[in-house]
């Protein structure tokens, strides 16, 4: 089993016992586990009584890992039920004194009155009694610095700045109520950000897709609405431009699945029970990092979970195709339109949406359409 591609507990390389008797023609080399006894007596352990060493812990999608002095030791895969996002403390216990600590990627703040382009970077007041497009994004407490690479990129583009488009984060509360306060503020100052009553959770995600379905139709009306992640970039523009060439009515436009199927292994995140979904296979739905729906299935949507009659589903992005089944077979008409500009792991030249970008690429990407004005990735 692997944890983002790299093993649980990494092998060593030890050599044998006549090699260490000096029999020079009978050297060979046993590949064994750190775990095993043969391993801890005669492998390179990354721990020497005394000496200093350099040991990394950072996040990946599945699960934490460990390098010492820059080689991967060992993966942990998350619990069940715990997301990245909770963990609001590292404790390091054991004989081992600590010279220095280093964090990166924990809940942030700003300090707005330092920050000279604040007012421009707040979310523009929209005039217009309905929008071309409500562009709602997920995002989590301690997600500040993506947040800030966003408003300083493509929410900068012209139909956002003008209010043809509304940017809305949608952010679950903390269990640490410090990063709730912080997300408040950051709320009050620039304008962007849904609050949502519950505490972010993965298996709750579906319920900031109907939130953005309710503000697209009510609160902030649009003809589009689009939901994305706080890591991708996506080409306003683009958008805007294809969707001209679209059904306004019954549309569902982004990278589009047309033939999956429930995960069924207990071990894998997606992990869906023959309870929560009988069936071998999914309807069509269009993958999470971004897609596009139109006003009338948006509507349907609101309706069904007013009404209560709307299936819940804790895989947002198939939840949304099993809703638009529901309104497909309540007589209306379905376009689904696929993309396969919407990278949905990665970026790749000419891109509408590009997945997986750090804050780093992401003020990266926008400089190069900047300056260079062509959709070209930045690694």
């Amino acid at each position: 089993m692997t944890v983002d591609g790299l093993v649980l507990c990494n092998e060593k390389v030890v050599r044998s016992t006549r090699e260490e008797n000096g029999n020079a023609s009978s050297v060979g080399n046993v590949s064994v586990n750190v775990s095993q006894e043969i391993a801890h007596e005669r492998a390179n352990f990354p721990f020497v009584e005394g000496n200093a060493f350099t040991a990394t812990l950072w996040v990946g999608l599945e699960g934490f890992h460990m390098t010492v002095n820059g080689r991967h030791e060992t993966s942990f895969v998350y619990r069940e039920k715990l997301e990245p996002w909770l963990v609001s403390g590292v404790k390091v216990t054991g004989g081992v004194d600590i010279l220095s600590a280093l964090a990166r990627g924990l809940p942030v703040s700003e300090n707005n009155d330092l920050v000279v382009d604040v007012e421009h970077l707040k979310a523009p007041l929209v005039t217009r009694k309905r929008l071309v497009m409500l562009i709602g994004i997920f995002s989590t407490g301690n997600n500040f610095e993506r947040r800030m690479a966003l408003r300083r990129s493509w929410m900068q583009y012209e139909a956002a700045r003008s209010g043809d488009v509304a940017v809305r984060f949608f952010i679950g509360l903390h269990k640490n109520s410090q990063v709730n306060l912080e997300l408040w503020k950051e709320a009050l100052v620039y304008g962007d950000i849904q609050l949502m009553p519950f505490v972010d959770y993965y298996s709750l995600i579906s319920l900031k897709t109907i939130a953005i379905c309710i503000m697209g139709t009510k609160i902030l009306p649009a003809k589009y609405i689009m939901k994305t992640d706080d890591d991708a970039f996506v080409r306003i523009d683009q958008v805007l431009t294809s969707l001209k060439e679209k059904p306004t009515n019954g549309l569902l436009y982004g990278r589009i699945s047309f033939d999956s199927s429930p995960h069924r292994d207990r071990d894998s995140k997606w992990y869906i029970s023959n309870e929560e979904w009988p069936h071998d296979a999914y309807p069509p739905w269009a993958h999470g990092p971004g897609y596009i729906i139109s006003r009338d299935i948006a509507k349907f949507i609101v309706r069904g979970h007013q009404e209560r009659d709307l299936k819940l589903f804790k895989l947002e992005d198939v939840a949304m195709g099993i809703w638009i089944e529901q309104f497909k077979n309540s007589g209306q008409e379905v376009h689904y339109m696929t993309d396969e500009r919407f990278y949905n792991a990665g970026c790749e030249t000419d891109y509408i949406l590009a997945h997986y970008q750090s804050p780093r690429l992401v003020l990266c990407l926008w400089e190069k359409l900047q300056k260079e004005h062509q959709p070209a990735c930045c690694e």
